[in-house]
């Protein structure tokens, strides 16, 4: 597993491009026949990616969380952007197809994630936060998030959120996790920009092409700066800083937040006059 360590909120206005990449960046994940797990310093997330091909594959046991085994005190969301595929836990066995999610619950010991066609692998993305109880592991599958419809094509951020992983679906302990699609023509994920400082947030974006790029946005309101972010690749974003981003196409984006609350609505708009 690989460790990363964010900037706090004064040293991020000194850094480069590439030293806020290597800060907040996550860029390695869907690497075919492998399990790739980051572990941040911002509420001991984890954030990775398991694509197996052949054969099964397992999320491993590791020094940095000082457990018997991974979800001994930590819960999972996972969603599928592959291929078909299956993940069993505890015997258990979930079909997972495009854009389905399941939450893994705390104390889950035998976790396997599976490919139906290993040419056309599964795509698992994870986003993991420390759990205090224990709940149950639960399949969502697209049709059965809850779907809202919010923006306009006049200002270039019609969307559907799809709320997967939340209070009144699932149990889970801390984490809240869904995808938001972008209809075409429209850019923003997020507007006007927002902040909770109840709750860090996890970004990864997919759905766009390699010509293309997302620009998203952190910082406080009055020192933001951008990442260019190609597909497939998350961005930490801390509780201290704005949460926006804007693409040169249409995108889609998983977004997965842990803290205080689970309140998808608890959030502080800023008016975009007062970005800078």
């Amino acid at each position: 597993m690989k460790l990363r360590y964010t900037a706090d909120i004064n040293s991020y206005k000194r850094m480069t491009n590439t030293e806020l990449k290597q800060a907040f960046v996550v860029d390695d994940l869907f690497t075919p026949g492998e399990t790739v797990l980051t572990y941040t310093d911002v509420d001991r997330a984890i954030v990775g990616s398991v694509v197996p091909q052949q054969k099964p594959l397992e999320l491993p046991q590791s020094k940095e969380l000082g457990s018997d085994y991974f979800c001994e005190r930590r819960e999972i969301g996972v969603i599928n952007i592959g291929g078909d595929g299956v993940i069993e836990v505890d015997g258990e066995r979930f079909a997972m197809t495009y854009k389905d999610s399941l939450y893994i619950a705390r104390e889950s010991r035998d976790i396997q994630f599976t490919s139906n066609d290993p040419k056309q692998p599964a795509q698992y993305y994870l986003v993991s936060y420390p759990a205090h109880r224990t709940t149950k592991t639960t399949h969502v599958s697209k049709p059965n998030a809850k779907h809202i419809e919010l923006g306009s094509a006049a200002e270039s951020n019609e969307r559907t959120i799809n709320q997967s992983i939340r209070p009144g679906i699932v149990d889970s302990c801390q984490l809240v996790m869904g995808f938001t699609e972008l209809e075409e023509g429209s850019v923003w994920n997020t507007k006007p920009p927002h902040t909770h400082r109840r709750r860090s947030e996890i970004y990864m974006y997919f759905e766009y092409n390699d010509d293309n790029r997302v620009f998203h946005f952190m910082g406080e309101p009055s020192e933001t700066r951008s990442l260019v972010l190609a597909a497939g690749t998350a961005v930490i974003s801390p509780a201290w800083s704005i949460h926006s981003g804007a693409g040169t196409s249409n995108y889609t984006f998983i977004w997965a937040m842990g803290g205080e609350n689970q309140t998808f609505d608890d959030m502080d708009h800023i008016p975009i006059s007062e970005i800078s």
